[in-house]
């Protein structure tokens, strides 16, 4: 619980700073979008390139190494003296962070089959908690006249303490073969349930990414609120999406994974297109809660039955369909902006709800044909 919520406070520690990188460098939209990239492509080269070794080093190890570079990283970021310095420092950041991202999920997976019930949703809820800490800290130091590098010099430290304490109780780790015939037999790269799975992620983050680019930007503009009530969109969204994780296991637990993949999809439409359709200040934070309570157990659900999949290593399963969600993550945002520079912002963001609805169609047969 404690790694997943440094993860979840070190990411929003550094989106606190988008705003303060974009006026250090003076940067144009085009380069502030290029930055935002380079730490995503970090993330997904370090997806596919570690998985192997995190299966050897063990859960243990690699949240030590991806923590530590996330940590040292961020607070890196603002202390970088040109905008070309910085990108490797975004890149080692998203790297980091995917590094840790997936050996917090496989710990998190053997600890739930050891403890013969579902966890995972809570321990993704910390995640969004570690986010609204992050943020919330970051505002409170930035209002008090904290200087920017400070703040994220503090938030690094407390990571890297953290990081410390929990990292002696992650589980040690366990003996991995690697012959040329269990790789020939287990590749990941090879197995269609892994694609079907990370399609549907893909799907899900696309939704997900819009709602947290995008959900202020509707209320502003489409609903006409005022800036501090466009900012509660954001939070209704947010806020749902964290109650919803701590609920999911004991859904998951009675009801199982295709069922709660179902709903939350069938959710998370009706709330989008009822927003869409009602764009008033109440119906609007009704419909982006629905959003986000809709969503909330997307990930931990298809990464918990990614690292079940029969003769793949769990860290592989997971970095194979994360590595094709955070497509999702990098492009959806663009994806929505394009559709609405082409018509409006109103039918951009119904590609919210089409994924959705995709999603309630195409997750629970996949999910079946894994038998969870």
């Amino acid at each position: 619980m404690a790694l997943f919520f440094i993860a979840g406070m070190a990411y929003a520690s550094w989106g606190v700073h988008v705003p303060t990188v974009r006026d250090k460098f003076h940067l144009d939209p085009a380069a502030l979008s290029l930055a935002l990239f380079v730490l995503t492509g970090g993330s997904i080269a370090a997806t596919l390139g570690n998985a192997k070794w995190i299966a050897r080093a063990g859960t243990r190890k690699a949240c030590l190494v991806g923590g530590v570079v996330m940590s040292g990283s961020l607070a890196l970021i603002l202390i970088a003296p040109t905008f070309a310095t910085m990108l490797p420092v975004l890149a080692a950041f998203g790297a980091g962070m995917a590094t840790m991202d997936v050996a917090i999920n496989a710990e998190a997976s053997a600890v739930e089959q050891a403890l013969g019930r579902p966890i995972m949703s809570s321990l993704h809820g910390m995640f969004s908690i570690g986010g609204m800490f992050g943020a919330a800290a970051g505002g409170v130091a930035l209002a008090h006249g904290l200087s920017s590098v400070l703040h994220l010099l503090l938030a690094a430290a407390a990571c890297a303490g953290v990081l410390a304490l929990a990292c002696p109780a992650v589980l040690p780790p366990v003996p991995h073969t690697d012959s040329p015939h269990e790789r020939a037999r287990s590749s990941r790269w090879r197995s269609p349930v892994l694609w079907a799975l990370g399609a549907v992620a893909l799907i899900a983050l696309i939704a997900e990414g819009a709602m947290y680019d995008w959900a202020a930007v509707y209320m502003r503009d489409i609903v006409h609120s005022t800036p501090a009530f466009a900012s509660a969109g954001y939070a209704a969204f947010t806020g749902a999406m964290a109650a919803g994780r701590f609920a999911g296991d004991a859904v998951r637990a009675r009801f199982g994974a295709v069922p709660l993949v179902f709903a939350s999809a069938a959710l998370a439409c009706a709330g989008m297109v009822g927003a869409l359709v009602l764009p008033f200040s109440v119906t609007a934070l009704i419909g982006f809660a629905m959003m986000g309570l809709g969503l909330a157990n997307m990930m931990p659900v298809l990464f918990a039955a990614a690292m079940r999949v029969k003769g793949i290593h769990a860290a592989e399963g997971l970095a194979h369909v994360a590595s094709i969600a955070y497509v999702g993550l990098l492009f959806g945002p663009v994806l929505i902006g394009g559709v609405a520079q082409a018509t409006n912002l109103s039918i951009g963001l119904s590609v919210v709800a089409v994924c959705a609805a995709l999603v309630a169609f195409i997750g629970p047969r996949v999910l079946k044909r894994l038998g969870v």
